[in-house]
């Protein structure tokens, strides 16, 4: 897959994940108009000059993906004038959960890069109802600007921006290269949680970090990183079970032709 580069601006907020879903090319010469959609990660850590950055788009709406107790443990700030509807997509015993149960018991037990495809496969074959109400309100003009996120602002997140981005008629490169992104903006958090599980892996086999192999690092990178297979898994089922993205937005997100060509309106330029 070629690699499109994006432009750099698109990131606001680095340590929330924070980013305009704007400027990006569509497949027929438009252009995704900025400042109306953003994706993030939680917000509840934000201070001074980055909290002023959220503060100043000026939401309308804001999608909070998580689950309660993801909420509850890290809640977002109040923002005047802005709604924040809670939608969780996602149950306590998804893929992610079960890999990380189990990579508790033996790091390396299963499969985790094929697991976690798997979560965004089934995002399409069997969770779609948890989804419908995040896409209704995430395409009405009249509750943006809008934000949506969850905890880290990759997976969850990634799937509402790639297939948002997907129904403007952005190219499937440019998506995946978008939602890769989160590797880059991330990469020094990531790169220290996967230091911490390079550590617990040798206590655990009783070696030195440095001699715990690649082959034990699968599941925990499988977890960490965005990979270009993941959210493709998601665009190939969609093709699969639905054929085309319009009869995905239309019979499978339920959403009508008078909300998609509002949508695009407010969107495109």
């Amino acid at each position: 897959m070629s690699q499109t580069s994006l432009p750099e601006h698109r990131v606001l907020v680095a340590e929330a994940n924070l980013r305009d879903l704007g400027d990006l090319p569509t497949t027929d010469g438009r252009t995704v108009r900025t400042g109306r959609l953003f994706r993030s990660g939680y917000l509840c850590d934000l201070q001074g000059s980055a909290l002023a950055t959220v503060e100043g788009l000026g939401l309308r709406t804001i999608i909070d993906l998580r689950r309660p107790d993801e909420v509850r443990n890290r809640p977002h700030p109040d923002f005047d004038g802005t709604e924040v509807v809670h939608v969780s997509v996602s149950a306590d015993d998804n893929e992610f959960a079960v890999l990380a149960n189990r990579m508790e018991v033996d790091p390396s037990a299963i499969p985790g890069p094929e697991l976690i495809a798997d979560y965004f496969r089934n995002t399409v074959r069997n969770r779609l109802d948890r989804y419908r109400t995040v896409f209704d309100l995430a395409t009405d003009p009249d509750r943006h600007p809008l934000l949506f996120n969850c905890t880290a602002g990759k997976d969850r997140t990634g799937f509402v921006a790639g297939s948002l981005l997907r129904l403007l008629g952005v190219p499937e490169e440019v998506v995946i290269t978008d939602y890769l992104l989160s590797n880059d903006v991330r990469r020094k958090w990531i790169q220290q949680r996967e230091d911490q599980h390079r550590q617990l892996i040798a206590d655990r086999l009783h070696v030195a970090p440095d001699e715990v192999g690649d082959e034990h690092m699968v599941n925990t990178r499988a977890i960490l990183w965005c990979k270009a297979a993941y959210l493709a898994a998601s665009f190939d089922t969609v093709e699969e079970f639905w054929g085309t993205w319009e009869t995905f937005r239309r019979d499978g997100l339920g959403l009508d032709d008078t909300r998609m060509d509002a949508f695009h309106d407010a969107m495109l330029a």
